[in-house]
């Protein structure tokens, strides 16, 4: 059986997205979305349709592929930064305990996503610096946490980095909304976006001082 992705034009908005997705998922799934505690909804998916930061493979379930670039900051005392949890837009939480992580533009170099993310995820532009030799590639493959029922291919592109100016304690930053329109409003009011960002420094072995 052929397969084939679902490009941002084929759902020109979130009704059609909602008639292409219900006789390939269960409706118990679908109606989770948005309801269920640290998950998004179908607006968030055809938000990221719409930008290009996921495809969907015609199937039953449908396959969601995202790139997502995760930036392993290093601290002091052999210590790594890690987001403990996100507070939501509908005001759930979202246990996280992941390094810094980002879905990729489309064409977007994983120099210019790492720089992106931590622009967008830790406030301000700050200094990053990338190890060199620290990228790595891989392919997982899982039910997603945001969409469940939705099962999710992500490709992660992985480095090592310094960031200038962050706290050494633990803190809190907060987002702008996810996606705007160039005068700053919403592109969906529907739409469930991250507000806060708690990060905590972790030991990234058994050497931390």
């Amino acid at each position: 059986m052929t397969t084939t992705s679902q490009s941002r034009a084929s759902f020109a908005t979130p009704q059609a997205l909602s008639d292409w997705l219900k006789p390939r998922l269960s409706s118990d799934s679908l109606e989770s979305w948005g309801v269920k505690p640290g998950t998004k909804n179908l607006h968030n998916l055809w938000l990221e349709l719409s930008e290009g930061e996921t495809s969907l493979v015609d199937s039953s379930p449908p396959l969601r592929t995202v790139n997502v670039v995760t930036v392993r900051i290093l601290g002091k005392g052999n210590l790594v930064l890690v987001e403990s949890r996100q507070e939501l837009s509908d005001g759930s939480f979202r246990d996280r305990f992941r390094p810094l992580s980002e879905k990729m533009k489309p064409h977007e170099t994983t120099e210019e996503a790492v720089t992106r993310a931590v622009k967008e995820e830790l406030g301000s532009s700050r200094v990053v610096r990338i190890v060199p030799g620290s990228y790595r590639k891989k392919l997982e493959e899982r039910n997603s946490v945001s969409y469940p029922g939705l099962p999710a291919r992500y490709v992660l592109h992985s480095v090592e980095a310094w960031v200038e100016g962050l706290p050494e304690e633990d803190f809190v930053t907060e987002e702008k909304e996810e996606y705007e329109d160039a005068d700053g409003t919403r592109r969906l009011e529907k739409a469930v976006s991250v507000r806060k960002h708690y990060w905590k420094w972790v030991c990234s072995d058994s050497l931390c001082s």
